[in-house]
């Protein structure tokens, strides 16, 4: 269960960066909402997971899966560089975190 709450806590991190960035851009209400609801679902999911998982597995995982989500979005829809080294460092993160699901 505790798998679930880190997973839903890792979307509303990425919703809450691209909120973010959305705000940044133009700052309307919906874009300023998408910001603090993404934060604050996200804080509060880890938070509950923490009841389940020990929380230098959570945390850890829940960083891992917002950078990685992060990354992949701004490369895909804001036009951020894609470059070798940049891929390359998400694969470090994904296989640290699916390292640390497997050892847990």
């Amino acid at each position: 269960m505790g798998w679930l709450f880190i997973m839903m806590a890792s979307i509303c991190e990425i919703i809450g960066v691209i909120g973010l960035r959305l705000a940044s851009q133009n700052r309307s209400i919906l874009n300023v909402l998408m910001y603090i609801a993404g934060f604050g679902g996200s804080a509060a999911l880890l938070n509950v997971s923490f009841s389940y998982l020990q929380v230098s597995i959570a945390y850890a995982v829940w960083v891992g899966i917002g950078t990685a989500g992060a990354v992949v979005l701004s490369i895909l829809f804001f036009g951020e560089s894609g470059n070798w080294s940049r891929v390359m460092s998400l694969v470090v993160i994904i296989v640290g975190v699916v390292g640390l699901k497997m050892v847990s």
